[in-house]
């Protein structure tokens, strides 16, 4: 599924959008990580302008005929318009179900020229935890594909696996979440911990993740949530960008 969305407005930078929350998304905010420079997404920020590519497997999206527009790709770009008014954000997004960290790089030249980004949001994790990839090709799949987007001219940004304690103790999910982690401070790049945000979320009772439900109620509140809580994430990370990221004050 390949997508973008143009949103132009006001000049600014200001702080976190949280309209008309139904759950506290910010309960976990300070699980989500700690910034590191994104210089060339400040870069076009001071330029007034920021294309982003969001690379990803099957829980980057939701089914149904509204499920892109609920996802947290169209979530980000949302919660980026009313951050950052005046500005030209582009979201693009590269999502397709079952793709190892492996498989996503190879599709990374195209889709970075297709877009023409200054930013690679990079989900991945879930399915090599599910196919038990061995843990040196996980992380050598990564170093590639950041010295890929890198090489593109680009910034990345790794998002990790979604927390679920129904599969915890099937699926090593925490383990490769560590593994993105080291893999993120040896390459200094950011990563967003949406599995560490996700489970302090599970711990103190905001979302259910045990509860069965036919409906997609509580997927798109996560979705939302993670949507916007990744855009402070992305703008605490261009701030420290260097002078670039004050030219769109």
């Amino acid at each position: 599924m390949r997508s973008s969305i143009v949103l132009l407005a006001l000049l600014a930078l200001a702080g976190p959008a949280w309209a008309d929350e139904s759950v506290d998304c910010r309960a976990a905010q300070e699980q989500a990580g700690t910034g590191v420079p994104l210089p060339r997404a400040a870069e076009a920020l001071a330029q007034k302008h920021l294309n982003i590519l969001v690379v990803g497997a099957g829980s980057s999206a939701l089914p149904g005929a509204d499920g892109a527009r609920k996802a947290y790709p169209a979530r980000l770009q949302a919660a980026l318009v009313a951050i950052l008014p005046g500005t030209a954000v582009t979201v693009a997004t590269d999502v397709a179900p079952k793709r190892t960290a492996e498989q996503m790089v190879k599709v990374l030249p195209p889709a970075l020229a297709n877009a023409k980004a200054q930013l690679v949001i990079w989900q991945t994790g879930t399915v090599d935890a599910m196919q038990g990839v061995d843990a040196d090709r996980f992380s050598e799949a990564l170093e590639r594909g950041i010295g890929a987007t890198r090489a593109a001219g680009a910034d990345v940004l790794l998002v990790n696996a979604q927390y679920s304690p129904r599969t915890e103790s099937m699926i090593a999910l925490g383990s490769y979440a560590d593994m993105m982690r080291r893999v993120a401070v040896q390459q200094e790049v950011p990563l967003f911990d949406r599995f560490n945000v996700m489970r302090t979320w599970a711990d103190q009772g905001i979302f259910n993740f045990y509860a069965a439900t036919k409906k997609l109620d509580t997927a798109e509140h996560v979705h939302d949530c993670i949507g916007r809580l990744l855009a402070d994430f992305v703008m605490d990370s261009v701030k420290l960008g260097g002078p670039h990221a004050e030219g769109g004050r």
